[in-house]
């Protein structure tokens, strides 16, 4: 028997294509002065958040990331039976499985391709955006869907003021394919974990450890719980380290970039962190206040707010840069190409 393997073939990924959706009911600050003890002033100060989009009834995360496909697809101009790949990064699954890949693929039409899911909580878009660049490197696939989509309303209680302000639902997609001549696409990341810091911010229960029962459901185990202090010093030292360490090992100045796109948690610990990297506040995309945090679809939602303000230009240094529950933390370096 012979086997004949295939050459290693020397690819580079780019992002072809971007989209997204945000379900259109709103929940504003106001909204929120009715149903916990909080206030709008003190919600705009410390998240910078003034709005989020919330899903009606019966619309699952599925649902959100198919239409941000679907329009990431319309504007390549590609159709769904094109895809190869679809990886869904999300921490509120449809449900446990099948994997919210596979609902997709088959909302889409998308028949010849294969995906899984990948959870890293805010990071899970940056985790994802790798996975899918690797498998284009690799040599095997051409196009690759990455999504970013998450339903956080589901998983949020409503009288806890610490979280409820924070989060909404949305996703956004992008369209991976290889470089072509003279272009350069994804450069560098940098990703790392910390799992001491998985007790400041989860949700108990649901898992193997903690199955449903009336009990924690009683006990609301089934919602976020979240240490806001510890979580709030991690992120700001750690979104700032990240970033200047996949710079720094490109000899990259913050000055250099066209564009940084982070994860959209709370609005000082993005100033916070492109004070750090010496960028000007009009390079630093923010739509947190129309957003709130959408977890998994912050970064491809400010992709397209970035593009729809015209402040992303083919041939622009992006970075990017998130921490998420676990803990995660990631940073991205690319140039855009479209």
């Amino acid at each position: 028997m012979s086997l004949t393997l295939k050459p290693r073939t020397q690819v580079r990924a780019k992002i072809s294509s971007v989209g997204a959706y945000v379900p259109p009911r709103l929940l504003t600050n106001a909204d929120l002065e009715k149903m916990v003890e909080t206030n709008d002033q003190w919600i705009v100060e410390r998240t910078g958040i003034r709005e989020r989009h919330l899903v009606d009834k019966g619309v699952a995360t599925s649902d959100l990331a198919t239409e941000a496909a679907k329009c990431c697809l319309a504007k390549r101009g590609m159709d769904a039976s094109e895809v190869e790949v679809i990886i869904v990064a999300t921490v509120t699954p449809d449900m446990l499985f099948p994997a919210t890949a596979c609902l997709v693929q088959d909302k889409l039409g998308a028949k010849g391709a294969w995906g899984f899911d990948l959870s890293a909580a805010c990071s899970g878009f940056p985790y994802a955006l790798q996975v899918g660049a690797k498998l284009i490197e690799s040599g095997m696939h051409k196009k690759v869907l990455v999504i970013g989509a998450d339903v956080m309303s589901s998983i949020i209680d409503y009288t806890d003021r610490a979280t409820c302000v924070i989060f909404g639902d949305g996703a956004g997609a992008v369209l991976l394919e290889p470089c072509q001549e003279g272009e350069v696409g994804l450069v560098d990341y940098w990703h790392e974990i910390d799992g001491s810091g998985a007790v400041s911010l989860n949700m108990p229960g649901g898992g193997s450890l903690h199955p449903a029962t009336a009990e924690t459901v009683a006990q609301k185990m089934h919602y976020v719980h979240q240490d806001g202090q510890a979580v709030y010093k991690f992120a700001v030292r750690k979104m700032a380290e990240a970033a200047e360490t996949v710079l720094n090992r490109n000899g990259v100045a913050g000055t250099e970039l066209g564009c940084f796109i982070p994860h959209q948690a709370n609005k000082r610990i993005i100033l916070s962190t492109a004070d750090r990297l010496g960028m000007p506040e009009e390079r630093v995309i923010i739509n947190i206040d129309r957003y709130g945090n959408t977890t998994a679809g912050t970064i491809p939602l400010a992709m397209q707010t970035a593009l729809e303000e015209g402040r992303l230009k083919k041939g622009d240094l992006v970075l990017l840069a998130s921490v998420g529950a676990g803990f995660t933390v990631g940073a991205t370096l690319l140039r855009w190409e479209f």
